[in-house]
């Protein structure tokens, strides 16, 4: 099952995804949102694993929307502008709709979202290891050893099960390179759920450290941890 949630500020497109929805049971949509404000609030507390996104919208564009976004879900985008199609490129889109959206372009996104999620043990298509640069070092990392990552300003610190590495990258950029298993628990913290220990209270406990889990992440971090 793909879940997924759906962003247009046209109620009118979105009751054409709606009808599409319905002949395709591998997908579970979550919500419909006109408003892109809200959609990030959800996505802040709700795992997915895709989104169909317009581009253009007036308050926030669909890619202003991404760049907001600590760990984002696979994308389809949907426009009626042929001309922002090099820009979802840059966004490693699934696939670029054009409005009017027919079906079988539709159905064609989907299976091309099921075979990426296929793959996920391998993020974005990389091996099970990222090159992480440490001044005119470039350091191979196997991505199952890193317990977790703290943003330290300009730069993040790479806590593997051997080292701490400093490079000079965002969480957006390092998102990308990361699977599903690694999630933002705090404006400052990515972890890895496969190295969490247990919870205290605010606290996520990986080995002897402790890490404040933020109010604003805390359900979908409960909820991927199958907390109830």
């Amino acid at each position: 099952m793909i879940r997924c949630i759906c962003v247009d500020d046209e109620p009118k497109a979105l009751d054409v995804i709606r009808i599409h929805v319905k002949q395709v049971p591998q997908l579970e949509v979550l919500d419909y949102f006109t408003d892109p404000i809200l959609a990030i609030e959800f996505l802040m507390h709700h795992p997915i694993d895709l989104i169909f996104l317009d581009i253009n919208m007036p308050e926030l564009t669909g890619l202003n929307l991404l760049d907001k976004l600590a760990q984002r879900p696979l994308v389809v985008f949907t426009t009626a502008y042929s001309e922002y199609a090099v820009d979802s490129y840059d966004y490693q889109a699934v696939d670029y709709l054009l409005k009017p959206i027919v079906f079988n372009r539709f159905l064609r996104s989907v299976l091309r979202a099921e075979e990426q999620m296929k793959n996920q043990s391998k993020p974005n298509g990389y091996e099970d290891f990222i090159f992480l640069k440490d001044g005119y070092k470039q350091i191979k990392v196997q991505i199952e050893s890193i317990d977790f990552v703290q943003s330290d300003g300009n730069y993040l610190d790479v806590h593997t099960d051997q080292e701490t590495i400093i490079t000079r990258m965002n969480f957006r950029d390092l998102s990308r390179k990361l699977p599903s298993s690694f999630i933002r628990i705090h404006n400052s913290y990515i972890v890895n759920l496969a190295k969490v220990e247990r919870i205290e209270g605010s606290q996520i406990c990986i080995k002897e450290t402790k890490l404040s889990l933020g109010p604003n992440y805390r359900q979908a971090v409960l909820e991927r941890l199958k907390i109830k």
